[in-house]
Protein backbone atom coordinates (compact mmCIF):
# COMPACT_ATOMS: atom_id res chain seq x y z
CA UNK A 1 0.00 0.00 0.00
CA UNK A 2 1.50 3.32 -1.11
CA UNK A 3 -0.08 6.51 0.25
CA UNK A 4 0.56 10.04 -1.00
CA UNK A 5 -0.51 13.08 1.03
CA UNK A 6 -0.88 16.39 -0.80
CA UNK A 7 -0.09 19.06 1.78
CA UNK A 8 1.94 19.29 4.99
CA UNK A 9 -0.60 21.23 7.02
CA UNK A 10 -2.60 20.17 10.08
CA UNK A 11 -4.71 17.49 8.40
CA UNK A 12 -1.95 16.08 6.19
CA UNK A 13 0.55 15.77 9.03
CA UNK A 14 -2.06 14.30 11.40
CA UNK A 15 -2.87 11.72 8.73
CA UNK A 16 0.82 10.83 8.33
CA UNK A 17 1.35 10.46 12.08
CA UNK A 18 -1.65 8.14 12.36
CA UNK A 19 -0.66 6.03 9.38
CA UNK A 20 2.82 5.57 10.86
CA UNK A 21 1.31 4.30 14.12
CA UNK A 22 -0.34 1.55 12.07
CA UNK A 23 2.72 0.56 10.08
CA UNK A 24 2.20 2.64 6.91
CA UNK A 25 4.74 5.28 5.90
CA UNK A 26 3.24 7.79 3.44
CA UNK A 27 5.04 10.33 1.27
CA UNK A 28 4.03 13.94 1.81
CA UNK A 29 4.11 16.43 -1.06
CA UNK A 30 4.21 20.10 -0.03
CA UNK A 31 4.32 22.88 -2.64
CA UNK A 32 5.93 25.38 -0.26
CA UNK A 33 9.53 25.38 0.97
CA UNK A 34 8.75 24.44 4.57
CA UNK A 35 5.96 23.47 6.92
CA UNK A 36 3.84 26.48 7.81
CA UNK A 37 5.51 28.59 5.13
CA UNK A 38 2.75 31.10 4.49
CA UNK A 39 2.11 33.64 7.24
CA UNK A 40 1.97 33.82 11.02
CA UNK A 41 -1.42 34.16 12.71
CA UNK A 42 -3.11 33.41 15.99
CA UNK A 43 -6.02 31.01 16.27
CA UNK A 44 -8.24 29.64 19.00
CA UNK A 45 -9.74 26.30 19.86
CA UNK A 46 -12.91 27.28 21.71
CA UNK A 47 -14.80 24.62 23.64
CA UNK A 48 -18.18 26.16 22.83
CA UNK A 49 -17.71 25.18 19.16
CA UNK A 50 -16.61 21.61 19.97
CA UNK A 51 -19.29 20.30 22.37
CA UNK A 52 -19.56 17.72 23.80
CA UNK A 53 -15.73 17.86 23.82
CA UNK A 54 -14.60 20.17 26.60
CA UNK A 55 -10.80 19.87 26.36
CA UNK A 56 -9.75 19.35 22.75
CA UNK A 57 -6.02 19.16 23.49
CA UNK A 58 -6.65 16.32 25.95
CA UNK A 59 -8.92 14.59 23.43
CA UNK A 60 -6.33 14.79 20.65
CA UNK A 61 -3.75 13.30 23.00
CA UNK A 62 -5.76 10.61 24.75
CA UNK A 63 -7.98 9.45 21.88
CA UNK A 64 -5.89 10.07 18.77
CA UNK A 65 -2.24 10.18 19.83
CA UNK A 66 -1.75 13.72 18.50
CA UNK A 67 0.26 15.80 20.97
CA UNK A 68 0.08 19.59 20.81
CA UNK A 69 1.22 22.36 23.12
CA UNK A 70 -0.97 25.47 22.68
CA UNK A 71 0.26 28.97 23.42
CA UNK A 72 -1.99 29.18 26.49
CA UNK A 73 -5.31 28.07 27.93
CA UNK A 74 -7.92 30.77 27.37
CA UNK A 75 -9.30 31.90 30.72
CA UNK A 76 -10.98 35.10 29.59
CA UNK A 77 -12.77 36.32 26.48
CA UNK A 78 -13.83 39.92 25.93
CA UNK A 79 -16.55 40.34 23.30
CA UNK A 80 -17.24 43.84 21.97
CA UNK A 81 -20.14 45.05 19.88
CA UNK A 82 -20.56 48.68 18.84
CA UNK A 83 -21.88 49.83 22.22
CA UNK A 84 -21.71 46.82 24.55
CA UNK A 85 -19.19 44.45 26.05
CA UNK A 86 -19.34 40.98 27.56
CA UNK A 87 -16.62 39.30 29.60
CA UNK A 88 -16.64 35.49 29.81
CA UNK A 89 -14.26 33.84 32.26
CA UNK A 90 -13.29 30.26 33.05
CA UNK A 91 -11.70 27.50 30.98
CA UNK A 92 -12.83 28.46 27.46
CA UNK A 93 -10.32 26.64 25.26
CA UNK A 94 -6.81 27.29 23.97
CA UNK A 95 -4.92 29.80 21.86
CA UNK A 96 -2.13 28.83 19.47
CA UNK A 97 0.09 30.18 16.73
CA UNK A 98 0.00 29.04 13.11
CA UNK A 99 2.45 29.42 10.26
CA UNK A 100 6.22 29.78 10.02
CA UNK A 101 6.97 29.74 13.74
CA UNK A 102 9.01 27.06 15.52
CA UNK A 103 6.20 26.45 18.02
CA UNK A 104 3.28 26.59 15.56
CA UNK A 105 0.93 23.62 15.43
CA UNK A 106 2.30 22.70 12.00
CA UNK A 107 5.88 22.65 13.32
CA UNK A 108 4.85 20.58 16.33
CA UNK A 109 3.17 18.01 14.11
CA UNK A 110 6.17 17.86 11.80
CA UNK A 111 8.30 16.83 14.78
CA UNK A 112 5.94 13.88 15.38
CA UNK A 113 6.16 12.38 11.90
CA UNK A 114 8.99 10.38 10.36
CA UNK A 115 7.52 10.40 6.86
CA UNK A 116 9.39 12.04 4.01
CA UNK A 117 8.17 15.53 3.12
CA UNK A 118 9.03 16.58 -0.42
CA UNK A 119 9.05 20.36 -0.33
CA UNK A 120 8.64 22.63 -3.37
CA UNK A 121 6.61 19.86 -4.98
CA UNK A 122 4.98 20.45 -8.34
CA UNK A 123 3.21 17.09 -8.41
CA UNK A 124 -0.44 17.22 -9.41
CA UNK A 125 -3.20 15.03 -8.05
CA UNK A 126 -3.45 13.28 -11.41
CA UNK A 127 0.25 12.40 -11.33
CA UNK A 128 0.08 11.05 -7.79
CA UNK A 129 -3.02 9.01 -8.56
CA UNK A 130 -1.09 7.11 -11.25
CA UNK A 131 1.68 6.12 -8.81
CA UNK A 132 0.04 5.66 -5.40
CA UNK A 133 -2.74 3.37 -4.22
CA UNK A 134 -4.28 6.13 -2.06
CA UNK A 135 -4.14 9.92 -2.23
CA UNK A 136 -5.04 12.17 0.70
CA UNK A 137 -6.00 15.67 -0.47
CA UNK A 138 -4.82 18.08 2.23
CA UNK A 139 -3.89 21.17 0.23
CA UNK A 140 -5.31 23.69 2.73
CA UNK A 141 -8.20 25.08 0.70
CA UNK A 142 -11.09 23.89 -1.44
CA UNK A 143 -9.65 24.84 -4.83
CA UNK A 144 -8.61 21.33 -5.88
CA UNK A 145 -11.84 19.86 -4.52
CA UNK A 146 -13.79 22.45 -6.56
CA UNK A 147 -11.80 21.54 -9.64
CA UNK A 148 -12.88 17.92 -9.15
CA UNK A 149 -16.56 19.00 -8.88
CA UNK A 150 -16.73 17.72 -5.31
CA UNK A 151 -17.08 20.97 -3.35
CA UNK A 152 -20.03 23.22 -2.56
CA UNK A 153 -18.82 26.74 -1.89
CA UNK A 154 -21.17 28.58 0.48
CA UNK A 155 -19.26 31.84 0.81
CA UNK A 156 -15.84 33.39 0.44
CA UNK A 157 -14.03 35.76 2.76
CA UNK A 158 -11.19 38.22 2.73
CA UNK A 159 -8.91 38.29 5.76
CA UNK A 160 -6.31 40.86 6.74
CA UNK A 161 -4.08 40.46 9.76
CA UNK A 162 -0.84 41.43 11.44
CA UNK A 163 1.54 40.21 14.10
CA UNK A 164 2.27 42.91 16.64
CA UNK A 165 4.56 43.50 19.59
CA UNK A 166 3.14 44.99 22.77
CA UNK A 167 2.00 43.99 26.25
CA UNK A 168 -0.75 41.36 26.43
CA UNK A 169 -2.51 38.98 28.77
CA UNK A 170 -1.66 35.67 27.08
CA UNK A 171 -4.63 33.98 28.78
CA UNK A 172 -7.21 36.38 27.29
CA UNK A 173 -8.56 36.87 23.77
CA UNK A 174 -10.62 39.70 22.36
CA UNK A 175 -13.39 39.56 19.76
CA UNK A 176 -15.21 42.39 18.00
CA UNK A 177 -18.64 41.89 16.47
CA UNK A 178 -19.02 45.38 15.08
CA UNK A 179 -20.05 45.95 11.48
CA UNK A 180 -18.40 49.38 11.45
CA UNK A 181 -15.09 47.48 11.50
CA UNK A 182 -16.01 44.29 9.62
CA UNK A 183 -19.45 44.34 7.92
CA UNK A 184 -21.14 40.98 8.58
CA UNK A 185 -17.73 39.70 9.70
CA UNK A 186 -15.61 39.62 12.82
CA UNK A 187 -12.28 40.73 14.33
CA UNK A 188 -9.89 39.03 16.74
CA UNK A 189 -6.90 39.74 18.94
CA UNK A 190 -5.17 36.52 20.00
CA UNK A 191 -1.91 36.72 22.02
CA UNK A 192 0.97 34.32 21.30
CA UNK A 193 2.75 35.43 24.48
CA UNK A 194 2.94 38.39 26.85
CA UNK A 195 4.81 40.35 24.16
CA UNK A 196 3.30 39.22 20.85
CA UNK A 197 -0.20 38.85 19.41
CA UNK A 198 -2.08 38.39 16.18
CA UNK A 199 -4.82 40.82 15.13
CA UNK A 200 -7.13 40.12 12.19
CA UNK A 201 -10.38 41.06 10.52
CA UNK A 202 -12.48 38.83 8.25
CA UNK A 203 -15.13 40.12 5.87
CA UNK A 204 -17.47 37.86 3.86
CA UNK A 205 -18.13 38.57 0.21
CA UNK A 206 -21.79 39.54 0.11
CA UNK A 207 -23.74 41.87 -2.17
CA UNK A 208 -23.88 44.33 0.73
CA UNK A 209 -20.07 44.34 0.87
CA UNK A 210 -19.48 44.81 -2.84
CA UNK A 211 -17.88 48.25 -2.50
CA UNK A 212 -16.03 47.59 0.76
CA UNK A 213 -12.29 48.33 0.90
CA UNK A 214 -10.81 46.04 3.56
CA UNK A 215 -7.65 48.15 3.82
CA UNK A 216 -9.62 51.27 4.77
CA UNK A 217 -11.60 49.29 7.33
CA UNK A 218 -8.37 47.84 8.67
CA UNK A 219 -6.89 51.29 9.28
CA UNK A 220 -9.93 52.31 11.32
CA UNK A 221 -9.98 49.05 13.27
CA UNK A 222 -6.26 48.96 14.05
CA UNK A 223 -6.36 52.56 15.29
CA UNK A 224 -9.30 51.60 17.52
CA UNK A 225 -7.45 48.59 18.97
CA UNK A 226 -4.40 50.67 19.85
CA UNK A 227 -6.62 53.28 21.50
CA UNK A 228 -8.55 50.63 23.40
CA UNK A 229 -5.35 48.96 24.65
CA UNK A 230 -3.64 52.32 25.31
CA UNK A 231 -0.63 51.07 23.37
CA UNK A 232 1.27 51.85 20.21
CA UNK A 233 1.60 48.39 18.67
CA UNK A 234 4.61 47.56 16.50
CA UNK A 235 3.69 45.56 13.39
CA UNK A 236 6.28 42.82 12.67
CA UNK A 237 4.44 40.80 10.01
CA UNK A 238 1.23 41.01 7.99
CA UNK A 239 -0.89 39.02 5.59
CA UNK A 240 -3.82 39.39 3.22
CA UNK A 241 -6.06 36.58 1.99
CA UNK A 242 -8.57 37.40 -0.75
CA UNK A 243 -11.58 35.36 -1.86
CA UNK A 244 -10.85 32.40 0.40
CA UNK A 245 -13.58 29.80 -0.29
CA UNK A 246 -15.54 28.31 2.60
CA UNK A 247 -17.63 25.27 1.79
CA UNK A 248 -17.84 21.52 2.18
CA UNK A 249 -17.10 18.50 0.04
CA UNK A 250 -20.00 16.53 -1.37
CA UNK A 251 -18.15 13.31 -0.53
CA UNK A 252 -15.27 12.88 1.88
CA UNK A 253 -13.98 9.85 0.00
CA UNK A 254 -14.10 9.27 -3.75
CA UNK A 255 -12.57 5.97 -4.74
CA UNK A 256 -9.22 5.86 -2.95
CA UNK A 257 -8.96 9.63 -2.62
CA UNK A 258 -9.68 11.24 0.76
CA UNK A 259 -10.55 14.92 1.19
CA UNK A 260 -9.34 16.23 4.55
CA UNK A 261 -8.97 19.58 6.29
CA UNK A 262 -10.33 22.46 4.28
CA UNK A 263 -10.61 20.14 1.27
CA UNK A 264 -13.29 18.34 3.30
CA UNK A 265 -14.83 21.49 4.77
CA UNK A 266 -13.30 21.98 8.21
CA UNK A 267 -13.49 25.80 8.20
CA UNK A 268 -16.64 26.81 10.04
CA UNK A 269 -18.68 29.52 8.22
CA UNK A 270 -19.89 31.22 11.42
CA UNK A 271 -16.68 32.62 12.97
CA UNK A 272 -13.98 30.87 11.01
CA UNK A 273 -12.71 28.18 13.38
CA UNK A 274 -11.83 24.69 12.22
CA UNK A 275 -8.47 23.43 13.51
CA UNK A 276 -9.83 20.51 15.52
CA UNK A 277 -11.95 19.22 12.64
CA UNK A 278 -8.99 19.61 10.30
CA UNK A 279 -6.74 17.50 12.52
CA UNK A 280 -9.24 14.72 13.20
CA UNK A 281 -10.17 14.54 9.51
CA UNK A 282 -6.57 13.53 8.83
CA UNK A 283 -6.72 10.97 11.62
CA UNK A 284 -10.00 9.51 10.36
CA UNK A 285 -8.77 9.27 6.77
CA UNK A 286 -5.82 7.26 8.09
CA UNK A 287 -8.22 5.01 10.03
CA UNK A 288 -10.10 4.26 6.82
CA UNK A 289 -6.91 3.52 4.89
CA UNK A 290 -5.84 1.16 7.67
CA UNK A 291 -9.22 -0.57 7.64
CA UNK A 292 -10.27 0.41 11.18
CA UNK A 293 -13.08 2.86 10.38
CA UNK A 294 -15.19 4.39 7.64
CA UNK A 295 -14.22 7.97 6.88
CA UNK A 296 -17.68 9.27 5.98
CA UNK A 297 -19.21 7.76 9.11
CA UNK A 298 -16.45 9.08 11.36
CA UNK A 299 -16.85 12.59 9.90
CA UNK A 300 -20.65 12.65 10.14
CA UNK A 301 -20.79 14.79 13.30
CA UNK A 302 -18.27 17.25 11.85
CA UNK A 303 -20.35 17.57 8.68
CA UNK A 304 -23.34 18.38 10.89
CA UNK A 305 -21.30 20.98 12.77
CA UNK A 306 -20.55 22.65 9.46
CA UNK A 307 -24.27 22.77 8.64
CA UNK A 308 -25.06 24.27 12.05
CA UNK A 309 -22.33 26.85 11.59
CA UNK A 310 -23.70 27.79 8.17
CA UNK A 311 -27.12 28.49 9.68
CA UNK A 312 -25.52 30.81 12.23
CA UNK A 313 -23.52 32.50 9.46
CA UNK A 314 -26.75 33.21 7.56
CA UNK A 315 -28.31 34.51 10.77
CA UNK A 316 -25.34 36.82 11.31
CA UNK A 317 -25.93 38.26 7.84
CA UNK A 318 -29.42 39.34 8.89
CA UNK A 319 -28.43 41.08 12.14
CA UNK A 320 -27.60 44.78 12.43
CA UNK A 321 -25.19 46.44 14.84
CA UNK A 322 -28.17 47.08 17.11
CA UNK A 323 -28.94 43.37 17.09
CA UNK A 324 -25.32 42.54 17.89
CA UNK A 325 -25.49 44.99 20.79
CA UNK A 326 -28.46 43.07 22.20
CA UNK A 327 -26.73 39.72 21.75
CA UNK A 328 -23.50 40.84 23.41
CA UNK A 329 -25.42 42.46 26.26
CA UNK A 330 -27.23 39.17 26.78
CA UNK A 331 -23.93 37.28 27.00
CA UNK A 332 -22.87 39.26 30.04
CA UNK A 333 -23.96 37.28 33.09
CA UNK A 334 -26.30 34.28 33.27
CA UNK A 335 -26.65 33.42 29.57
CA UNK A 336 -22.98 33.80 28.89
CA UNK A 337 -22.22 31.40 31.72
CA UNK A 338 -24.81 28.91 30.47
CA UNK A 339 -23.58 28.96 26.87
CA UNK A 340 -19.86 28.81 27.57
CA UNK A 341 -19.79 26.53 30.60
CA UNK A 342 -22.71 24.08 30.27
CA UNK A 343 -21.13 20.99 28.71
CA UNK A 344 -24.27 18.84 28.48
CA UNK A 345 -25.67 20.65 25.44
CA UNK A 346 -24.31 21.80 22.12
CA UNK A 347 -25.34 25.49 22.00
CA UNK A 348 -24.54 25.85 18.30
CA UNK A 349 -26.68 22.84 17.45
CA UNK A 350 -29.59 24.19 19.48
CA UNK A 351 -29.26 27.67 17.96
CA UNK A 352 -29.09 26.20 14.46
CA UNK A 353 -32.23 24.13 15.06
CA UNK A 354 -34.16 27.16 16.29
CA UNK A 355 -32.97 29.51 13.55
CA UNK A 356 -33.12 27.23 10.52
CA UNK A 357 -36.80 27.82 9.56
CA UNK A 358 -36.31 31.60 9.58
CA UNK A 359 -32.96 31.70 7.78
CA UNK A 360 -34.32 29.70 4.83
CA UNK A 361 -36.79 32.49 4.14
CA UNK A 362 -34.04 34.94 3.15
CA UNK A 363 -30.87 33.05 2.21
CA UNK A 364 -30.89 29.38 1.33
CA UNK A 365 -29.35 26.86 3.71
CA UNK A 366 -28.83 23.41 2.23
CA UNK A 367 -29.94 20.60 4.50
Amino acid sequence: MDVAIMGAGLSGLACAITLEKHGITPTIFEKRSRVGDRFVCGESLLSIFLRPINDCIETLSEEYGIYLQPSAPIQKMEIFSKHNKAIIEGHLGFSNVRGREHDSFESQLQCQTKSEIRFNSTKTYEELQQTYTHVVMATGDGDYTKKMKNFREDLSVSVKGVTVEGNFDRYAVMTWLNYDFAPYGYCYLIPFSEKEAGISIAIPHLPENRDIDINKLWDVFFTHVQSQLLQDLKVTDEFNVTDYPIGISDKGRVGNTFFVGNCFGSMMPFLGFGQFTSIVSGVFAAYDICGIGKYEKLMKSHRQSYKNSLVLRRAMEQVSNEGLDRIVKGLQGYWGEKLFHTTTINPLGVASYLLRPYIKLKRGVTS
